[in-house]
């Protein structure tokens, strides 16, 4: 069993709104709503084995208040208080605060120590692990390739660029307005060639030794579990990764804050987590998953319905 929740995006501010001005946004109580979650995890029983947080744990406006490293101490503070351990993916939110470098060094970088658990470049977030037999979890990083967190003079910078600008014409690249590909907007991300082999690779393995794979990422890979806007830049190369392998039973992503969900022609079920950010504080989003031979069961918490995923 492992706890699942997504876009904490805490700031120590007043409410607000999202970037179209209609969506409420709980900057402060996402907290509290995050310490409600560590508390019932704390009480599984049987216990939980570890939780996923499917990235932007803190929200951007705290790197122009000065505020990015204490709210995100806030937030591993909290998380800390778990038994067990955490999985971070990156997100958007995480870029707009921190270096991809500083990341690397940051309480958000969860990847195991040594380097065969991921790409040989250090600053992409993607490993995997197994925590039980025949089970293996495998995160994403899904902003490999992005204009975000990376230094403007440097080749990732410039490529991811050269990648955006190819698809979006407009004077602000978070607008996907007019778009015939409306995911080519900066707050997305994609995948580098050297991260889709690797995943490759690990999913051979998988294969090979007849283990279930669950995948998580901060931005969907499907369309249907995404809004057409919220989804990463080159997804069909990433499904093209998991559907050629039988492995794979289910992706995790977050970044959409409605939540969605499909079960793909391949029989890969894609869930994408509604966001804490936007729940009110009379109610919480985070779940826990149940894993067995057959299936997967999200126990989930306010916003987020149960839901039974066979394999």
């Amino acid at each position: 069993a492992f706890g699942v929740i997504a876009d904490i995006q805490f700031a120590d501010a007043e409410d607000g709104h999202d970037f179209g001005g209609c969506r409420r946004r709980y900057y402060r109580h996402s907290l509290r709503l995050l310490r409600e979650a560590v508390r019932a995890w704390a009480d599984e029983s049987p216990p939980i084995d570890f939780v996923l947080q499917l990235g932007d744990s803190i929200d951007g406006q705290n790197i122009r208040r000065g505020e990015a490293e204490s709210a995100l101490q806030q937030v591993l503070a909290v998380l800390g208080e778990l038994s067990v351990p955490v999985h971070h993916a990156w997100g958007n939110h995480e870029l707009y605060n921190f270096s991809r470098a500083r990341l690397v060094h940051s309480g958000l970088y969860s990847r195991p120590a040594g380097g065969s658990e991921g790409p040989s470049d250090r600053e992409c977030h993607a490993y995997h692990w197994s925590p039980a037999p025949r089970l293996r979890l495998v995160v994403l990083d899904t902003y490999d390739v992005s204009t975000l967190g990376t230094d403007p003079g440097s080749p990732r910078y410039q490529e991811s660029l050269r990648v955006l600008r190819d698809k979006n014409p407009n004077d602000d690249l978070n607008s996907p307005a007019g778009l015939k590909e409306p995911h080519f907007v900066a707050f997305n991300g994609g995948f580098s060639q050297a991260q889709l082999d690797w995943f490759n690779e690990v999913l051979k393995f998988s294969d090979e030794n007849q283990e279930k794979v669950i995948v998580m990422g901060h931005v969907p890979i499907h369309p249907y579990a995404s809004n057409g806007v919220c989804l990463a830049w080159n997804y069909e190369a990433a499904l093209s990764v998991v559907h050629s392998h039988r492995c794979v039973v289910c992706v995790l992503a977050g970044h959409l804050h409605d939540g969605a969900y499909c079960l793909d022609s391949h029989g890969v079920h894609h869930l994408t987590l509604e966001g804490v950010i936007e729940t009110p504080p009379e109610s919480n989003a985070f779940g826990t998953v149940y894993v067995y031979e057959d299936r997967m069961i999200l126990k989930g918490r306010g916003r987020i319905p149960d839901r039974v995923m066979h394999f």
